[in-house]
């Protein structure tokens, strides 16, 4: 019988890690209302530091059979702590867009990858849901997205500089707007999967 890895390990470290981070991050990002880009700065490297340690949690849990039923849990609530804390951040500051528009982005993003979470841990001890391949591009769509609108690029000098900031300010929106729509899609996919597997499960333990 093979033994259960233990709770203490690096990749969980990582995980819990990228939870605390949240706080640090959420407070960076809101720093004078969001105006200070220092501070941004400080944020962005945040950010991008808890994504860079989610690839390497899952690939290390994955490589040395560390994978944990406190890590099944605490990863997917770290990864959306963080974009969660991200999209309430950037509505309540508002850049580039107006707050509408960044408001109701939060909500439909927010709304589905919770949703999503919580199936798939409800449902994890009945049928085990790979990522699909929408899913995967839609993080790194939205992870591009999030993290171009977390720099301060409106605070670039005017002139040629502000300019490029404007175009990737831009640049962030594309991907922004292509994870919001793979986010509905992949969540459409998902339902549907996980009603199939269910149904799968539930007929062959009856059979």
């Amino acid at each position: 019988m093979d033994q259960k890895p233990s709770n203490w390990n690096v990749p969980n470290a990582l995980t819990t890690l990228r939870i605390i981070m949240v706080p640090f991050f959420g407070w960076a990002l809101l720093t004078e209302g969001g105006t200070n880009p220092v501070w941004r700065w400080v944020a962005f490297g945040l950010f991008v530091g808890a994504m860079i340690t989610d690839k390497i949690d899952g690939d290390l849990a994955r490589k040395h059979n560390l994978i944990t039923d406190f890590g099944k849990i605490a990863d997917p609530i770290a990864d959306k702590a963080i974009t969660g804390m991200a999209f309430i951040g950037l509505a309540i500051i508002h850049p580039f867009m107006p707050a509408w528009l960044w408001w109701t982005i939060t909500v439909v993003v927010l709304v589905r990858e919770w949703a999503v979470t919580i199936a798939r841990l409800s449902i994890a001890k009945h049928v085990v849901l790979a990522a699909n391949s929408s899913g995967k591009v839609k993080t790194v769509f939205q992870t591009i997205g999030l993290a171009g609108f977390v720099l301060p690029f409106d605070s670039f000098p005017a002139g040629w500089m502000h300019t490029v900031g404007m175009g990737l300010w831009w640049l962030a929106g594309a991907f922004l707007a292509a994870s919001v729509w793979l986010t509905v899609s992949s969540g459409i996919e998902f339902a549907r999967d996980a009603a199939h597997q269910r149904r799968e499960a539930k007929y062959g333990a009856a059979s």
